[in-house]
């Protein structure tokens, strides 16, 4: 990390010297503090070098005496590691962690608001479509019934959804898979072994953290800005720096922030992975969801697939039925160079021999409908998340966030790193919530938390109402209790 770039990310450092009426820290102190702060805010990556000594020293405007305090003091309390001749890198006290899951099953509860779960019910058009898929179902019937690339008619729908969007597909480029979550496991356990390094953004999607632990793999993570998202010049130079195997990406409405990648960024993104001989996984999942309307001053023409700039069969992109659609519907996709989905689909048959007919039958008379789904889904969206930012913006007005044009929720920051006792409090009003410290490694991101805005109105209203109230009960003194965790999709 640079130290200009440092410099901005600590803003006004000075102002935690502090320490209570008439009393002041020493300016070392603050300094540690404040890195220290954004390490936990998930604003510095862990494992990145922070700048040399003498260049923050020169960067700040203080002595190099201020900036080798602080440091040493960071060693200290475990955020900071240094190898000879090397540099200084952040950490994590007692190193860094990935939960054990990121999907769990609540029990059942008339009176709960589950924000957890950010996943639409069935469009209405869901009936037609099984009704449809039931009456050519017997076509398939005849045969043995295993397709584990996919449906013939299925494979051709979603190649034609990638070349109108200016991406040319054939169908044996796409591989169907039982929902994106396979999709992303396939991929891993075709190119990754364990040990290996996976670059992934933080915060990111819970359940892909759970499969990167599941395989043993060795988190190194990208910070996104919470209003800014990707740092151009910072993520190209963490895969020259580390050279992961693979990078796991979202740049459509990304989950959990809602940020969209900038072009220039898709662009540099395939010649730089390339280069570090690393593949990109770059998940799809949520970009038919954009919320701004063709006639807003705020709306921007889609950007162009990261596929697209791809010259040399480093991108694999999945996508799925699940966030547009209806998420019991398991049907997801990977794209990619033929080579890659013939060793992927082989790969397939010794986990799952091939996805239900049924399920793709249906998947494809959706998509038949895309265009009449996805507009009715935008709106609905839309509305919602509109309901949200006013009710959040009226009862909690200390958290900050910005309204996403995508996706389907917000990432909000509290008014203090609170986030697992905030979900814990909301739980015992009848709330179900994500806290953020989900969405990264072990210890970071507990001033956000995530707040999608799938349920219809009155429920965000209330869900709200609820939330403000046990963001008041964190100030007064409660006894400890435990509740099981919460499905978080």
């Amino acid at each position: 990390m640079r130290a200009g770039h440092l410099v901005r990310l600590l803003d006004h450092w000075r102002t935690n010297r502090t320490a209570g009426p008439g009393r002041r820290r020493p300016e070392y102190v603050a300094l540690a503090g404040a890195i220290r702060g954004l390490l936990r805010d998930g604003r510095i990556p862990i494992g990145v070098r922070l700048p040399a000594e003498r260049e923050l020293a020169e960067a700040l405007g203080v002595s190099r005496t201020t900036v080798t305090a602080a440091y040493r003091e960071l060693r200290e309390t475990g955020h900071l590691t240094s190898r000879r001749g090397s540099g200084s890198f952040t950490a994590i006290p007692g190193g860094q962690r990935v939960g054990s899951g990121g999907l769990w099953t609540p029990e059942d509860a008339d009176d709960m608001i589950d924000l957890g779960c950010a996943a639409p019910p069935a469009p209405a058009q869901f009936a037609q479509a099984v009704a449809e898929a039931t009456a050519e179902l017997p076509r398939y019937t005849t045969g043995a019934g295993y397709h584990p690339t996919g449906i013939p008619a299925l494979r051709e729908r979603i190649a034609a959804a990638f070349t109108a969007r200016g991406l040319p597909t054939s169908p044996d480029q796409i591989l169907v898979t039982t929902g994106v979550q396979q999709a992303v496991d396939l991929i891993l356990r075709l190119l990754v072994a364990p040990g290996q390094a996976v670059l992934v953004e933080s915060p990111t999607y819970p359940n892909v953290l759970a499969a990167l632990r599941a395989h043993r793999t060795r988190v190194v993570t990208s910070n996104l800005d919470p209003v800014g998202g990707w740092e151009e010049e910072l993520l190209l130079a963490e895969l020259r720096a580390t050279r992961p195997t693979v990078a796991y990406l979202i740049p459509e409405f990304q989950n959990p922030t809602g940020h969209v990648m900038p072009p220039r960024l898709r662009s540099l993104l395939p010649a730089v992975a390339h280069r570090a001989g690393t593949d990109l996984i770059v998940d799809e999942s949520f970009v038919d969801l954009r919320l701004d309307e063709p006639d807003d001053d705020a709306a921007e023409v889609a950007p162009p697939p990261v596929a697209s700039f791809d010259a040399h069969a480093r991108v694999l992109t999945v996508g799925g039925m699940s966030k547009p659609y209806w998420g019991g519907l398991r049907v997801g996709w990977i794209r990619a160079a033929t080579p890659v989905i013939a060793r992927l689909s082989a790969l397939r048959v010794t986990v799952d021999m091939s996805g239900a007919v049924l399920d793709q039958l249906v998947a494809a008379a959706l998509l038949d409908r895309a265009s009449e789904v996805i507009a009715a889904r935008q709106r609905e969206l839309r509305e919602r998340r509109d309901v949200l930012v006013g009710a959040l913006r009226q009862q909690l007005p200390q958290w900050s966030f910005t309204p996403p044009r995508g996706g389907m929720s917000l990432w909000v920051e509290l008014d203090a790193p609170v986030s697992t006792a905030l979900a814990q409090a909301a739980h015992e009003h009848g709330v179900r919530v994500a806290p953020g410290s989900l969405f990264g490694v072990t210890g970071t991101l507990e001033r956000f938390i995530r707040l999608p805005f799938t349920l219809p109105g009155p429920d965000l209203i209330e869900a709200v109402r609820r939330l403000a109230a046990a963001h008041a009960d964190l100030t007064r003194a409660r006894p400890a209790s435990w509740t099981p965790p919460s499905l978080v999709a």
